[in-house]
């Protein structure tokens, strides 16, 4: 089922959160809000709208990374359901698509709904005081055009980065919607 997301909430803190790598090893969002910002994104393995996207958003994600702007990605289908998307295939998919990123597992799904994430990919882009200033999609680009396609991600998280603030006019992320546990 095709979804959009909500309008960004500009200002919103995110809750902090500790979530496990697909190895176990845990990450807290504190330690990674950076000075210049922080992106949450969440993906999961099977959704053609990340799989279509998965090579632009190593290359963008790397790019923001090396500008300073740290990126965590969090998968929160209910894997049991979806087994395309349980830990192991994770670390499978991360590999093949070159993420420079971490990759966790909300196991409970919990972090998910603090976020109300809607749909995958879903991004959040935070500035250094944890305030919510982008809530768009990876680029223009039309499904399966990629023709013309202005970078709205890297745009914005480079504004968040640079003057702490997004952009005023966002466009809303959409792809296919969280599984959650029923």
């Amino acid at each position: 089922m095709l979804l959009d997301t909500p309008v960004c909430n500009f200002g919103w803190k995110a809750p902090d959160f500790t979530l496990s790598d697909p190895h176990g090893i845990p990450f807290t969002l504190s330690d990674h809000l950076g000075s210049k910002g922080l992106l949450v994104i969440f993906i999961c393995n099977h959704c053609p709208y990340v799989k279509r996207i998965a090579h632009r958003l190593a290359a963008d994600t790397r790019q923001l990374m090396k500008e300073g702007i740290n990126v965590v990605a969090v998968m929160s289908n209910d894997y049991r359901d979806y087994p395309e998307d349980a830990p192991q295939k994770m670390v499978e998919f991360a590999r093949k698509h070159d993420f420079p990123f971490l990759y966790l597992v909300d196991e409970n799904q919990a972090v998910g709904k603090a976020f109300d994430a809607i749909c995958t990919p879903d991004f959040f882009g935070f500035n250094a005081r944890g305030e919510l200033q982008y809530r768009g999609r990876l680029d223009n680009a039309k499904m399966g055009d990629d023709t013309d396609r202005t970078p709205e991600l890297l745009n914005a998280m480079r504004m968040i980065a640079q003057t702490g603030n997004g952009p005023q006019q966002q466009h809303p992320s959409m792809g296919c919607s969280i599984k959650w546990h029923t």
